[in-house]
């Protein structure tokens, strides 16, 4: 068979104002070409366990409006998609499907909806795709798609394929990603990430993830690598073992964890050694209020709220910038945490500072929660979960307020002048110190 793999890409906002404003602001434009930048890690782990019989094309959907004619000659298409785009997903599996060709369905959101994608395909894949992939191989060749495929269990990443990196155009991308685990060991109620597909936080083997590095710097010769975790650097000992082994890569690297890694001056020194350039922490809220209950399990956040300005200046000390993640309109919010957010970025010295709305993700305790309430505006609009449109009601503001508020935020801190501050303020105090001592400890 000929298989088309299908991403949705690109960043998504309704809000007109709020896009007119984002073309003119440096540090808006950066984080939003990058993150809009990054293939589809899922669907190039489906081609990588692929049998060789099959022939497999990867392909990117930015905006269909702008395509004429759909890449054809394929006897299966599978598109994965997230929520913002999905209506646009969905367009384009109708369009297949008129043509003849099956369609497959997976990801976040036609795992949270299953029902619903079915609309729109032959078959639904609910949850880890690795784990029925070589079924749905197998049904559609012989004609024979179910519309459901689920896991009976939980995908052993002992058994991960090696993802089909070579099917990716080295200039069209400025960072690659490699996942080393899976899920995240906190439970935050707005969370629509692979904590929706696993039930439990996972490790992937560490030679399986330096091979994949490895394959990564056959094609590209100085390659920066996105690790696509959802919550990275948690098991301590797992990464400290990782860590040792990509020093001799001579990479860059990015991650997303958690403001705990402040708290291991080892962990540090070999997240600095191996080429960490920059971590996100999902601080979320710069004042108690708005954390309290966010983490369902422990209440985790919150306790660790008071340590939030030392822990960042303790990581940037090591040369590692920060990237210092707020959700806007929490419960405990009210009108004054846009300028809450601005002077905490400002006294935390934050390299880089990434604001977005709550948002109520189909599947998520936070969407059950606010439906219960009877707080959801649009609900079923997915175009509007774009993590910069509101669709709730706020609890201590309305929703034109959280809107507006929004807007000039983003105008103050992704301004140029803000934005060099931030920057030089790094390199001047924390970067170069950062050089002296590891010159000193070498």
């Amino acid at each position: 068979m000929r298989i088309g793999l299908v991403a949705m890409s690109g960043i998504r906002a309704c809000d007109a104002e709020l896009l007119r404003l984002g073309l003119t602001l440096p540090g808006f434009v950066e984080r939003s070409k990058t993150i809009a930048s990054l293939p589809s890690l899922g669907l190039l782990t489906l081609a990588g366990m692929t049998p060789s019989e099959h022939e497999c094309e990867y392909f990117e959907v930015e905006d269909i409006r702008k395509m004429d004619a759909l890449p054809n000659g394929f006897d299966l298409v599978a598109i994965s998609s997230f929520s913002a785009q999905m209506a646009e997903a969905y367009e384009l599996a109708d369009r297949y499907r008129a043509a003849g060709v099956p369609v497959v369905l997976g990801g976040l959101h036609a795992s949270a909806l299953p029902d619903e994608a079915a609309g729109h395909c032959d078959a639904v894949v609910i949850g880890e795709g690795e784990a029925i992939w070589l079924d749905v191989l197998r049904d559609a060749e012989a004609g024979n798609l179910k519309a459901r495929y689920e896991p009976a269990g939980e995908f052993n990443l002992d058994d991960a394929p090696m993802p089909a990196f070579e099917m990716l155009e080295p200039s069209r991308y400025n960072r690659l990603t490699v996942q080393a685990s899976r899920g995240c060991p906190w439970h935050c109620e707005f969370c629509a990430s692979s904590i929706l597909l696993t039930k439990r936080y996972k490790q992937k083997p560490i030679d399986k993830v330096l091979a994949e590095i490895d394959r990564i710097r056959e094609i590209w010769q100085r390659p920066f690598i996105e690790f696509a975790d959802d919550n990275a650097l948690v098991n301590k000992r797992y990464w400290k073992e990782l860590l040792e082994g990509l020093k001799t890569r001579k990479i860059h690297w990015f991650a997303e964890t958690d403001i705990s890694v402040h708290q291991d001056e080892e962990l540090l020194a070999l997240m600095r050694d191996s080429g960490c350039a920059q971590v996100l922490i999902g601080l979320e809220s710069p004042v108690e209020a708005g954390l309290e209950g966010l983490e369902l399990k422990t209440d985790w956040k919150r306790k660790r709220w008071p340590q939030y300005k030392q822990a960042i200046k303790q990581i940037q000390s090591h040369g590692i910038r920060v990237d210092g993640c707020f959700v806007l309109g929490l419960d405990g919010h009210t009108a004054d945490i846009f300028d809450q957010v601005y002077q905490f970025a400002r006294e935390a010295e934050l390299y880089d500072v990434q604001i977005t709305i709550q948002t109520p993700f189909p599947g998520t305790p936070l969407h059950r929660r606010l439906k219960r309430g009877n707080r959801l505006l649009h609900d079923g609009q997915w175009q509007r979960c774009t993590l910069f449109d509101v669709n709730y009601r706020p609890q201590h503001m309305t929703s034109d307020e959280l809107s507006e508020g929004f807007r000039r935020l983003t105008v103050r801190i992704y301004g140029e002048e803000i934005t060099k501050w931030r920057r030089e303020n790094f390199n001047r105090k924390y970067l170069a110190a950062a050089k002296h001592a590891e010159e000193d400890s070498s």
